[in-house]
C-alpha cells in the first residue's frame, strides 16, 4: 500500500520523538524482555507488516540504558505489526504497540494501574490458544490481539499480559492511537512501578 509522503514524514517524526524519551529513560532498562522491546506504529488502514512502522533490531539495554539498535523501518516487525494489526481489525484507531516483561508480580499491579486509569485490561493464556493455530506461522499475534479485546468485552485493550508458556517469555503490550502519547503511559508506569 501506498503511503503519503506527509503521512510518512509525521510518522517518522512521532516515532523518532517516542524512541528518544524511551532512550532517555534509564529505568525502563529493567523492563527491557530476553526478546528486546519494539515498537510498532501502522500507517492509516495499515494491512501487512510492511505498512507497519517498527524499530530495526528492536530496542535493547547498552551502558544500562536502553538503546535502539536500528532506526525506524517499514517492515521491520513481524511479530509486534501481526498484533497491532490484529487489534486494528475491530479498532482502527488503535495503531501502536510496545511491548515490555511483565514478571507475575508485574501482572498483578498493573491490573491494579489499569483499574485506577479506568484502563481495559486482559491477561492472556496462550495455552488456551488451540494447538492448530500455534502450528500456523504468524497466527499467534492475530489469536493474541482478538484474545485480548474478547476478555475486554470488545473494548479497546490499554495493556495486554501474556503469562508465557513453555519457552516463550511473558510479555506485556501497551497500544494506543500513535508513538508519543502511547510511550509517555508506559514511562509513566515504568516510573511509578520503579518507585514503589
Amino acid at each position: 500500500m501506498g503511503i503519503d509522503s506527509d503521512v510518512e514524514i509525521e510518522m517518522y517524526g512521532r516515532m523518532m520523538i517516542a524512541l528518544g524519551a524511551i532512550e532517555d529513560c534509564r529505568e525502563f532498562a529493567a523492563f527491557i524482555p530476553e526478546v528486546r522491546t519494539n515498537m510498532a506504529y501502522a500507517s492509516p488502514g495499515a494491512k501487512t507488516p510492511a505498512d507497519v512502522l517498527a524499530i530495526e533490531g528492536r530496542i535493547t539495554v547498552v551502558g544500562g540504558m536502553p538503546h535502539a539498535a536500528g532506526r525506524p523501518r517499514f517492515g521491520a516487525s513481524g511479530h509486534l505489526a501481526r498484533f497491532v494489526l490484529g487489534i486494528m481489525q475491530d479498532h482502527p484507531e488503535i495503531r501502536v504497540a510496545i511491548n515490555f516483561s511483565s514478571p507475575p508480580d508485574l501482572i498483578q499491579w498493573l491490573e491494579w494501574y489499569c483499574r485506577q486509569k479506568d484502563w481495559p485490561f486482559a491477561v492472556i493464556d496462550r495455552s488456551e490458544e488451540s494447538t492448530g493455530g500455534r502450528n500456523i506461522e504468524g497466527s499467534t499475534m492475530s489469536w493474541k490481539a482478538a484474545e485480548a479485546i474478547r476478555k475486554t468485552g470488545d473494548r479497546a485493550p490499554k495493556i495486554i499480559c501474556d503469562r508465557g508458556d513453555f519457552g516463550k517469555e511473558p510479555v506485556s503490550v501497551i497500544v494506543g492511537p500513535e508513538p508519543i502519547s502511547t510511550v509517555t503511559e508506559l514511562l509513566s508506569i515504568v516510573r511509578e512501578y520503579s518507585r514503589r
